[in-house]
């Protein structure tokens, strides 16, 4: 007896789709689609570097509250990654990584709308709650379709499109910059934001779990809360409108309330049975240890970069193209390293390029210590050079070594961990560097202030001949062009103040990245065919 056209239909759409789901290159496919979302989410906390200055300008913002729309999207992508795992496991994979999709696409049309900062940096939590699901969710699924001999290789494939974002979203940026406007630089991730979505729903196949767990609504308040005074707190301590310093009311309420975030936080996930973060997860030793590794990396890495495009466009004069342009070759050598670290770790002790990558990643740091107002291009590019090694090096083999010995129904649970860790660590580094170069720049003003006696002879020759050149140039009074030259060498003294911060901010990093190494001693080598991961 014939079977009805619309029974044969579909089981000639289930026949192609387990066909489809069996062929030896749907995991590369899947790889590669999920690459596209690493690309715009990372892509997004790089391109978003170049444009401070013109965003600073075209809202008259100062860097106490620019850095917030950095913070913000790193901060509420940090509280999101944990919630990624339940949500998956609760909606399905693949509905989960296109709804992530979409919420990042939106957030980014939100972005280039803003009307000022405080519009752009709630535009931007909506973009990090998007790339919160986005990133683990993302490296889950190529971890559940990658048998665990693939997963080096995978992951380093994967770090490729991290790379990409490195290298182009910093160019892409400084060009429509300098072509169009700030706002380009968010709306160019909604063409691919809609072609990952349309990628997603082609090529990808939904994946639940059997059992979900409930959600951890007491654990993520309370965590949102932690964080969220505690970084506040970090980042305002030297603002300009906090008179009180680290000791007014305003810090210590910040610090009281974060304090009891975190108590309730540490209570609630340990007596729940289903905790927002399974911290317990931290008790295996390599995972702990790598998470810790991990959160000294965000400090000193997420930090410190955003501080270099304000430096050479602001101090050096550089245009945002330009100042892109300095990162190309950066996600350019993490890429083939991540590859090769990825193919090593698959071979040989994993903690031979962690160790390499650590510390050519302080190396980096401190010849960034030495810039000034006269730095040449070779020294600005050199330690560029040597980071794009070390990231390579570093991010694939960790990433290996901490996920080796995690259950596969707990990986998903596990890379949130790992990635909101990053995440944490980034937002803590942004927040304190931020206060930092605030505070070492008032600091740097003082001190080459009084070293300039405006009764000193030398003042009154440089002063002199400078209101003459001004005078004869420009015309005016003597009188007028005289005050001129004071002004200049005040704003001279200002730019050399806060160069010097800079390079304050990048030695406090290096000797932040080389505090890393000592927990990477007492790992345990964890090589693929050893693993005690299920398969």
């Amino acid at each position: 007896m014939a079977l009805p056209h619309h029974r044969v239909k579909k089981h000639l759409i289930g026949r192609f789709s387990s066909l489809h789901y069996e062929h030896p290159s749907f995991r590369w496919w899947v790889l590669v689609n999920v690459m596209i979302g690493t690309f715009i989410a990372v892509l997004d906390a790089t391109i978003v570097n170049v444009g401070l200055p013109k965003i600073m300008a075209s809202f008259g913002a100062t860097i106490d509250s620019i850095e917030w729309i950095i913070t913000a999207y790193m901060l509420v992508m940090g509280v999101m990654l944990p919630t990624s795992g339940w949500v998956a496991d609760h909606f399905g994979y693949k509905r989960t990584y296109f709804g992530s999709l979409l919420l990042f696409t939106i957030g980014s049309f939100l972005c280039g709308l803003s009307w000022n900062e405080n519009v752009l940096i709630a535009s931007r939590v909506v973009q990090g709650i998007g790339a919160g699901f986005m990133m683990p969710v993302g490296m889950a699924i190529v971890l559940r379709e990658f048998s665990h001999k693939e997963r080096g290789l995978a992951l380093g494939c994967w770090a490729i499109a991290a790379a990409a974002s490195v290298s182009f979203g910093p160019l892409i940026g400084g060009y429509l910059i300098d072509n169009f406007s700030w706002q380009a630089i968010f709306y160019v991730n909604i063409p691919i934001g809609l072609f990952g979505m349309i990628a997603t729903l082609i090529i990808q196949r939904e994946y639940r779990t059997e059992k979900t767990r409930s959600f951890d609504l007491v654990g993520f308040l309370s965590m949102s809360v932690f964080l969220s005074f505690l970084l506040l707190a970090l980042a305002e301590g030297n603002a300009s409108w906090n008179i009180g310093g680290w000791t007014s009311d305003f810090m210590l309420a910040c610090f009281g309330l974060s304090l009891a975030g975190l108590a309730v936080f540490l209570l609630t996930e340990l007596s729940v049975q289903h905790p927002f973060i399974e911290l317990r997860l931290l008790k295996e030793f390599n995972f702990g240890i790598s998470n810790l590794v991990l959160f000294i990396f965000g400090i000193s890495m997420f930090g410190s970069t955003f501080l270099l495009p304000l430096y050479l466009q602001n101090s050096l004069g550089y245009t945002a193209i330009q100042a892109g342009m300095v990162f190309l070759p950066v996600g350019i050598l993490q890429a083939v390293t991540s590859v090769i670290s990825g193919i090593l770790s698959d071979r040989v002790n994993q903690k031979v390029p962690i160790v390499a990558g650590i510390v050519l990643l302080a190396a980096s740091m401190y010849m960034n210590s030495f810039i000034s107002l006269f730095s040449e291009h070779l020294q600005i590019m050199l330690p560029l050079y040597i980071r794009g090694l070390s990231l390579g090096l570093l991010f694939t083999p960790l990433s290996t070594l901490s996920l080796a010995r995690i259950p596969r129904e707990k990986i998903a649970q596990a890379s949130g961990i790992f990635n909101v860790i990053r995440q944490i660590g980034g937002s803590f580094g942004v927040a304190i560097f931020g206060a930092m170069l605030t505070r070492r720049t008032l600091f740097h003003t003082a001190v080459y202030g009084q070293a300039v006696s405006q009764n000193s002879p030398q003042f009154q020759v440089v002063t002199n001949n400078l209101a003459h050149f001004i005078q004869q140039s420009g015309g005016g009074t003597l009188s007028r062009a005289a005050a001129q030259a004071r002004a200049l060498i005040g704003s001279h003294i200002a730019q050399q103040a806060f160069v010097q911060a800079v390079a304050d901010n990048f030695f406090l990093a290096a000797a932040v990245s080389l505090a890393a190494i000592v927990p990477i001693l007492f790992i345990s080598n964890t090589r693929s065919g050893s693993s005690k991961l299920s398969s």
